[in-house]
């Protein structure tokens, strides 16, 4: 019996060579009829046999392209037309609803072996395929089409387009597809000379990076720097040209094999390292390579190529790793435009190598971390946005503007939230450029127009003031209840649940500096069961920077003045008339904010251990804490717990740990074990009271995997059911998220 059906598809089927595994499928299977983008999706119109359609159907999950994914998958009955063959049809736009984008896709294997092999791309450092190369950095508008991203300005010659329109073909559609006759190129610029001859740019950028010189690279989403990951002069060189004395740099190596040898790699990292994304995922060292890549960490970042021009560089370069970081200054969003980097990385680089085809949308590289035997993201952007998040709420119209600190911001589609890329800390002027220029081209190229906006409670925010800016409803939300909801819809919960989130700052209810909190709560409001003690914050957001600040503040609230004669020693590297000036500073009460916030916290004790006094980059205390606790210590601190909790008894234990002359790993476990055992009494406690078994972690602190795997742990042998985050940062770049799902809930109960 021949029966006609209308298949339409939904999720990431764009980019990935979605079609073409339509048509070999249909044929495969004897059918006729049409497969087509549009912006909503994949429709398939079908005709033949039920049975040979119904097989069909069933291939779809797993016949697919593997970096295509389908969310949705519509059949309706239609009527007969009798197609004689099975075609792909043009592309059409037909309404502001929208399909997936595809994130970028790293190199395939067989694109690799072209650059080897086939004539016209031997060495061609921009091969690519259906499979393969870049898609959401170089699309302007919706459908994916090659007019519509940054292709559009080189021709394919004969040979490409053959390709191009052969539906059997590897390149069918694949909107990059070029070669050396007809696509773009790589440039050298060393002193006053350049050259675009590819051989001779691999020669001499290996022979650079060798010699210790530092280069700008020319990446998927943005320029680079490079240098020699085995060269302490290189290093320092470079911390010098980025303004960087202590942030880690990420390394780039040749492959699995060699990271093998340096780094231990479990199964689950190594086949994010080895996935078709590429990210950068945080390892711990088995053989050191410099001491200044990851000063004070255990863990360095560490990639696999993911360009052609990587691997055609590591095919000349004599050492199996380089540091390769974004290609900025200080704080400012990485370079995108040749011309900036000609300009301002010409300055502080011995070359640069840039190529002609423009970089439409900035992505920094994303980075991953293995806490639990699952793969978290920390930082969400190239080769995992802008893919969406599939929501139980309808989200249509909303705009949240994310936080202050790793900003991304997210826009509401149907059911779906779709977050931006990485765009950083909003406290420069250009970083907010690029916040508001990524704004405008999610708004266009995803058909949004905002209805409602939803942004945090602090009023000095620069996302904030966007959001007042556009002149639309608005409302706000607090931040930490946002951090809960971003792990709730992640984990498509939508219900009460024990919300605990732990992390640097957020402004809460009463004014004060939140950031140690647990809370009962839903999508759509919260209550504050508890929370650390609040304790001065001396000079207010300073004290991140310097963390004996908060140490002081700490061990004056708890023992008052006669600590600072009775135990001398805990200040012996803090100058003394910074610490008179400091303690004035408390005592007046100027400039000193009330802080409930574990990242304080976490700060003072690792000022108070010695291990970090003053921090270079965001969050460094806390991580070198991390880095020298020993995980395996059973031991915990006291402390008390009433309306609030108190660490008075947990410092004065280490005080005498200290003086006890125990070591620095043991205190660091001891105070690791502490936090978890605060999380597990009060979920307990609440549990007890209210009856709820689901408890929901959030918030930067959870990025420490001692404190997670633990409390994972031991919320499960307590009989909880836990989530945390995978896919979603649970660090400020998944606010947005929060954000939008609290507003989409909000409305629809109708209580904003």
């Amino acid at each position: 019996m021949t029966v006609a059906k209308r298949i339409i598809i939904k999720g990431l089927v764009q980019g990935v060579g979605f079609r073409p595994s339509i048509y070999r499928m249909a044929i495969s299977h004897r059918l006729f009829g049409t497969v087509e983008n549009n912006n909503t999706g994949v429709i398939i119109n079908v005709e033949g046999a039920i049975n040979s359609i119904e097989n069909f159907i069933s291939e779809l999950p797993t016949g697919t392209p593997l970096a295509s994914k389908i969310s949705s998958i519509n059949i309706d009955e239609i009527d007969y037309i009798g197609y004689t063959d099975f075609s792909i049809t043009k592309s059409t736009s037909q309404s502001n609803e929208v399909t997936e984008i595809s994130p970028d896709i790293a190199t395939c294997d067989e694109c690799l072996q072209d650059i080897k092999k086939q004539k016209n791309r031997i060495n061609y450092a921009f091969t690519n395929c259906t499979n393969c190369g870049p898609r959401f950095t170089i699309i302007k508008d919706l459908p994916y089409d090659r007019p519509k991203t940054t292709m559009d300005v080189f021709p394919m010659c004969e040979q490409c387009n053959n390709e191009y329109v052969n539906i059997l073909d590897r390149r069918f559609h694949a909107q990059p597809v070029a070669c050396n006759n007809c696509g773009p190129q790589y440039t050298l610029h060393q002193n006053n000379s350049q050259t675009s001859e590819i051989s001779e740019i691999i020669n001499k950028t290996s022979e650079l990076i060798y010699n210790n010189k530092l280069l700008a690279i020319k990446g998927l989403g943005g320029f680079h720097l490079a240098c020699n990951a085995f060269s302490e002069e290189s290093i320092q060189l470079l911390r010098k040209a980025k303004s960087r004395d202590g942030k880690p740099f990420a390394l780039m190596f040749k492959d699995i094999d060699s990271i093998e040898k340096y780094m231990n790699v479990s199964k689950v990292e190594h086949n994010l390292l080895t996935s078709w994304r590429k990210p950068i995922v945080l390892l711990k060292q088995k053989e050191l390579i410099s001491n200044s890549i990851s000063i004070g960490l255990d863990r360095v970042g560490v990639m696999l190529p993911y360009m052609p021009f990587h691997h055609m560089l590591f095919e000349k370069l004599s050492i199996p790793a380089i540091v390769l970081t974004s290609g900025n200054i200080s704080d400012e969003p990485i370079i995108i435009s040749n011309d900036e980097a000609l300009s301002s990385l010409h300055r502080i680089c011995d070359a640069v190598v840039t190529y002609n085809r423009d970089i439409y949308n900035r992505t920094d590289d994303s980075v991953t971390k293995v806490i639990g035997n699952r793969a978290r993201l920390i930082r969400r952007s190239r080769s995992y946005a802008p893919s969406p998040i599939e929501l139980n709420i309808n989200t249509e119209g909303i705009f949240a503007g994310g936080a202050e600190l790793v900003n991304c911001f997210c826009i509401g589609k149907g059911n779906q939230a779709i977050m931006s890329q990485h765009i950083g800390d909003l406290k420069n002027l250009e970083t907010l450029e690029f916040y508001e220029e990524s704004i405008e081209r999610y708004f266009k190229m995803f058909r949004f127009k905002p209805e409602m906006a939803v942004m945090d409670m602090h009023p000095d925010y620069l996302s904030s003031r966007f959001v007042e800016s556009l002149n639309i409803p608005s409302t706000k939300v607090q931040h930490h209840h946002a951090h809960i909801a971003s792990c709730m819809v992640e984990n498509q919960l939508d219900e009460d649940v024990i919300g605990i989130s732990f992390d640097g700052t957020g402004l809460g209810d009463d004014g004060n500096v939140w950031g140690g909190e647990f809370f009962v709560c839903n999508l759509a409001e919260y209550s504050r069961i508890n929370h650390f003690e609040y304790i001065p914050q001396p000079g207010g957001d300073a004290v991140s920077k310097h963390p004996w600040r908060m140490m002081v503040s700490y061990l004056l609230q708890y023992f008052g003045e006669d600590i600072f004669k009775n135990e001398a020693i805990l200040f012996k590297d803090i100058d003394n008339q910074e610490l008179s000036t400091l303690l004035s500073i408390i005592k007046s009460n100027i400039n000193c904010p009330l802080t409930s916030s574990s990242g304080r916290l976490f700060d003072s004790i690792a000022a108070l251990l010695g291990i970090c006094l003053n921090a270079t980059y965001h969050a460094e205390a806390p991580m070198q804490l991390e880095s020298v606790a020993n995980y395996n210590i059973d031991e915990k601190y006291s402390y008390m717990i009433t309306d609030i909790i108190s660490f008075k008894t947990t410092f004065a234990e280490i005080i005498k740990d200290l003086n006890s002359n125990i070591g620095i790993s043991d205190i660091a476990g001891k105070f690791h074990n502490t936090i978890v055992d605060i999380i597990i009494n009060i979920a307990v406690n609440t549990r007890n009271e209210t009856g709820i078994k689901k408890v929901v972690l959030s918030g930067g602190s959870f990025q420490n995997s001692i404190l997670l795997e633990k409390a994972e742990k031991l919320l499960s042998e307590s009989g909880f059911e836990y989530f945390t985050q995978t896919e979603i940062p649970s660090n400020d770049g998944g606010i947005a998220l929060g954000q939008l799902a609290i507003a989409a809930k909000r409305r629809e109960l109708n209580i904003i």
